[in-house]
């Protein structure tokens, strides 16, 4: 991977991988190693993709003050790889937190962005996270899966304050329109790949100032993708709706039958939507 010198001296490390113009790519988790995005389902066929290991996180350093993994920080992380990579105006892709990051890099570097696209969004830092009604009607709609059970006995560890990596893999298959081979590989490499004290940070005090995000959002110009998907309980369909009116110039898209990460499931689906989106 290569590297760079953030604000405040960090080393963070990136991957590219593809061809043609570069897409900067932001993880979520929060505090998961960018590995797990993979190549958004074969987008690289057709965009370079610059993608980011935030700070703690995969292969970067980890920061001498922990304060900097508060998510309006971790903008300036974007900023520092623009300006290493030698662009004046670059695509940039936030999926779930990593949404959050992004939608912040528009707000405080609205003229450094070309399109924006935000995949499965996590959408507390403009104050629409889904509400308990919302869950409810998830859960309803799975009760009948074989793994529900121990699911939803993880979430109630969770709320109970286990914040343990192994509880979050636990009750992963919510996260999963399908159960199978391919899925549960996929949140099992979280094992390894995710770090409490970045999510703990990423969400620190002051992280989150909805009203002034929402209202640099609404004089962002630039052209903007909305993607949800029908069975992510992390971003449900109607937050994503508000979501979308607070742009000038935006594309909402509703993918059916899949969850929070859905190249994972549909592979060639996800990669071929977003590069009609960004051209």
């Amino acid at each position: 991977m290569a590297r760079f010198t953030s604000f405040d001296g960090t080393e963070l490390a990136y991957r590219e991988v593809g061809e043609g113009a570069p897409l900067i790519v932001l993880a979520g988790g929060p505090g998961r190693a960018s590995e797990y995005l993979g190549t958004l389902g074969g987008l690289d066929a057709s965009r370079r993709l610059v993608v980011l290991d935030n700070r703690g996180t995969g292969e970067s350093d980890e920061p001498a003050d922990p304060f900097t993994y508060r998510r309006d920080m971790l903008v300036r992380d974007v900023e520092m790889l623009r300006r290493h990579l030698g662009l004046d105006v670059v695509d940039v892709l936030g999926h779930s937190a990593g949404a959050g990051i992004a939608m912040g890099y528009a707000a405080d570097f609205p003229e450094r962005v070309g399109k924006l696209v935000l995949l499965t969004p996590a959408l507390r830092s403009v104050g629409l996270s889904p509400e308990q009604s919302d869950w409810d009607t998830f859960l309803a709609a799975r009760t009948g899966e074989p793994w529900f059970e121990a699911a939803t006995t993880a979430l109630d560890r969770n709320a109970a304050g286990d914040d343990s990596v192994e509880n979050r893999v636990a009750a992963s298959p919510l996260l999963y329109a399908r159960w199978d081979e391919t899925t549960r590989a996929h949140a099992d490499a979280e094992l390894g790949q995710w770090k409490y004290e970045v999510a703990a940070g990423y969400n620190a005090e002051g992280a989150f100032v909805p009203g002034v995000l929402r209202r640099a959002l609404a004089e962002f110009g630039h052209p903007v993708l909305v993607y949800a998907c029908s069975e992510d309980p992390i971003s449900p369909v109607r937050r994503c709706v508000e979501l979308a009116g607070l742009f000038s110039d935006v594309t909402l898209h509703v993918h059916e039958g899949v969850g929070h990460y859905p190249w994972v499931e549909e592979p060639d689906a996800v990669s071929s939507r977003l590069a009609a989106f960004l051209g």
